[in-house]
């Protein structure tokens, strides 16, 4: 496993996107078990796109226009959905926990996996960037991919884990605050708008 590839991969993840904001959220109004678990969930949903990309089903994914449009439509619908949540403080984007009550990790699980599941865009990305680093005339290249696949997945979760943490650190001292829960709520809402728009569209 290449420097070059632990480098490229750790800026790419540290690019703020839409699971980044999402264990953001969480750990800022659940906790920091519950934004490890937001974490868990955004980073167990690379694992599909991943394998497409071993099996060769992203250049299908790219090939297909209208199996493209049908997943990015559903992707598109989720996040304007999850910033509808997020702007109501509904469903699992309820920013509004100030009298601690408890969460649902499975439904932060799930709501974390649908997130990047239904990009079809991260399928492509990986059957573009995968094979960088991997020489296709190897007998193990599928276990090379496998394998940087899944130290790309190690390290979206350290790195998400600790954005879950630092925000979960800020709790006590914003959930208590009107003005800055409505702002965040807003900002939050605003930012999965933009992401389900920019997925709307952008191209193959």
């Amino acid at each position: 496993m290449s420097i070059e590839f632990l480098l490229t991969s750790l800026v790419i993840i540290l690019i703020p996107g839409t699971g980044a904001v999402y264990t953001i959220a969480t750990g800022l109004v659940a906790g920091r078990v519950s934004s490890t678990f937001a974490a868990f969930g955004c980073t167990l949903s690379i694992a599909p796109h991943v394998i497409a990309a071993i099996f060769g089903l992203a250049a299908i994914l790219h090939t297909s226009a209208i199996l493209f449009q049908g997943i990015k439509i559903f992707g598109v619908i989720y996040l304007l959905y999850l910033a509808y949540q997020a702007l109501k403080s509904r469903g699992p984007l309820k920013i509004d926990n100030t009298d601690n009550l408890p969460v649902n990790k499975i439904s932060i699980v799930k709501s974390g996996i649908l997130i990047n599941v239904l990009n079809p865009k991260l399928s492509i990305f990986f059957l573009a960037f995968l094979p960088q680093f991997v020489d296709p005339a190897s007998p193990t290249w599928a276990a090379e991919t496998l394998l940087l696949g899944g130290s790309f997945m190690a390290m979206t979760f350290v790195v998400f884990s600790i954005y879950g943490v630092c925000a979960s650190a800020l709790r006590k001292a914003v959930l208590g605050s009107d003005i800055f829960m409505r702002w965040f709520r807003r900002t939050t809402a605003a930012a999965f708008a933009g992401f389900g728009l920019k997925l709307a569209f952008s191209e193959q």
